[in-house]
């Protein structure tokens, strides 16, 4: 049950103050507003003024009521709190469209009802059409790893590929092996596995990098389709205060955005990263036609270095509690992970790499020390996204070698319900070391991994700052020496996050001249009982100074 809700009034008032004599009119204040700036040298104010898309001054409601102009929009937040738009520094962002339509499974308890929901969903289909999405999570019914032969005998002719909620393991029917040509003589994956029975045929289940030989045979969605996707997406974190994305993805969902940045259907801004091995084309892209602008923009570059912890393919320095002789996989090699990384470094294009284990962890590192001592010094801003399990002794050394931790803090309170059966106390105890990681320097960049966990900010803020696990088992927190306080989890959603994608001149902090992203709060975040944080609900997305979402349908009627 949520709380009460502190009535937010936005009106749109004629003023009769003198209009602001600058070049730029301005648009849009914000007045009696319990303004956090972001900004180190005046974090608080109480009003903000807009020249269209632009801050034109952060100050007090007196000073920025002068300003206005008889046809200036007056918003009175009556004591909300406003802060910069929320940068979401990871997302799948059509992953995350297409799963707002598809099969929900991240909440089924059991394999029944795992079954049925499968069901159910097949039988909206049409004949023959794939079921996608999903987002399991078996250690809901004890840990047991679903089968084909559970869905088969009410899939029929659907071919079914459904992912664990982690993204590194999915689930194919016996349709889906069979239009992917899986048998059990497949041989098996580098970097990946094909789980099988003791008979050696496939379960269905398949990790990492096998989980390519089923999505290969996946047939592309039509573009329409992947428009409502995108549309979707747009105006589902807009809600949820994110003004801006910095997506991992392909050059196939790139070229999705830049279809719809040309018909003008962006409502938050898309920092978009393509893959690690594809360095150069970025290269000669970003040559032949520059990086983009401030709504779409390109230089990133994602890569993997190990699988997940809740598939049992994170790369481990030594192998997990419950699994004795296994220590997770790489992905990929060593010698390409250099290769890559140097590569893309010399051509002046960031590095983003996915490393989850300790193992992973250390050896990225290693290779972004590697690189930067052959090519020299640069504002190169090396990545480490999710950045989960730290080896103690790897903590300081993101700080030494400048490297920011991508980090998605709900992960901590969902994984924390079950992650030290795989990993033990001791190492849980640098896992999401997001304090341990401050203290020692190193730049926090916050975001949701969605579709793997929901793109909410506000979400994000209470999993960092309390670390109560889901399941209700850790009212004080789960490792809570690791706790961080609120304005450091507002930091790493806004100018933390800005800084991770060289955005930090514009966007990020409340700032004159910086771009008019902003979001209004129902609450002040910093002032309430922490464990109240996730009731408060954003009231109002603005982006570029203009307004994108609205709590109210007529809230944009009356402000």
């Amino acid at each position: 049950m949520r709380a009460p809700l502190i009535a937010l009034a936005l009106l749109a008032l004629l003023v009769t103050t003198p209009p602001h004599t600058a070049s730029s009119p301005v648009t849009m204040v914000v007045v009696n507003a319990r303004v956090w700036t972001g900004d180190s040298t005046r974090p608080w104010a109480d009003a903000i003024a807009v020249s269209g898309d632009t801050l034109a001054a952060v100050g007090s409601s007196a000073e920025v009521r002068k300003m206005a102009a008889p046809d200036t929009r007056i918003i009175d937040a009556h004591g909300a709190m406003l802060v910069p738009g929320f940068i979401d520094a990871h997302v799948h962002f059509l992953d995350g469209g297409f799963a707002l339509s598809s099969v929900q499974l991240r909440d089924a308890k059991t394999p029944a009802e795992f079954v049925r929901r499968i069901e159910a969903y097949a039988a909206t289909l049409p004949k023959g059409a794939w079921i996608l999405g999903g987002d399991w999570d078996h250690t809901l019914w004890g840990g047991e790893l679903p089968r084909r032969d559970w869905i088969d005998s009410v899939t029929g002719d659907h071919p079914v590929w459904v992912g664990r909620l982690d993204g590194h393991m999915g689930l194919a029917n016996t349709a889906a092996l069979r239009a992917a040509g899986v048998s059990r003589a497949t041989p098996d994956v580098d970097g990946g596995t094909i789980v099988r029975d003791a008979s050696g045929e496939p379960t269905g289940v398949l990790k990492d990098n096998a989980m390519g030989l089923v999505t290969k045979a996946i047939p592309d969605a039509p573009p329409e389709v992947e428009d409502r996707a995108f549309d979707a997406a747009m105006a589902y974190v807009v809600a949820r205060g994110v003004t801006q994305v910095d997506h991992m993805g392909t050059w196939h969902d790139l070229a999705v955005f830049e279809r719809a940045h040309k018909a003008g259907r962006m409502k938050a801004r898309i920092s978009a990263a393509v893959p690690l091995a594809t360095w150069e084309r970025l290269r000669d892209t970003i040559a032949a036609r520059g990086r983009g602008d401030a709504w779409l923009h390109i230089g990133g570059l994602k890569g993997f270095v190990d699988g997940s912890l809740g598939s049992h393919t994170a790369a481990m320095l030594a192998p997990f509690t419950d699994a004795p002789k296994d220590s997770g996989l790489l992905v990929n090699t060593p010698e390409d992970l250099y290769a890559w990384t140097s590569g893309a470094d010399k051509a002046g294009l960031q590095v983003i790499c996915h490393a989850i284990g300790d193992r992973a962890i250390r050896l990225q590192l290693d290779i972004y020390q590697r690189v930067e001592q052959e090519d020299g010094p640069r504002d190169r801003r090396f990545r480490i996204e999710h950045a989960q399990h730290v080896a103690p002794a790897d903590i300081p050394r993101f700080a030494q070698l400048g490297v920011i931790a991508s980090m998605q803090p709900y992960h901590a309170i969902d994984d924390g319900r079950w992650a030290e059966a795989v990993i033990g106390h001791e190492r849980s105890k640098t896992t999401y070391a997001f304090r341990s990681l401050l203290d020692a320097g190193t730049r926090l960049a916050f975001g949701s991994d969605w579709d793997v966990a929901p793109p909410t900010p506000i979400d994000g803020i209470y999993a960092a700052v309390t670390r109560r696990t889901l399941d209700g088992k850790n009212p004080n927190g789960w490792i809570p020496e690791q706790k961080i306080t609120v304005e450091e989890a507002l930091r790493a959603y806004t100018i933390g996050a800005a800084y991770a994608s060289f955005d930090e001149k514009r966007k990020g902090s409340l700032v004159k001249g910086k771009l008019a992203d902003f979001v209004i709060i129902d609450r002040d975040l910093t002032k309430i009982p922490v464990e109240q944080i996730r009731d408060a609900e954003v009231v109002m997305t603005v982006v570029g100074g203009t307004v994108v979402y609205t709590r109210h349908a007529d809230d944009s009627r009356r402000s």
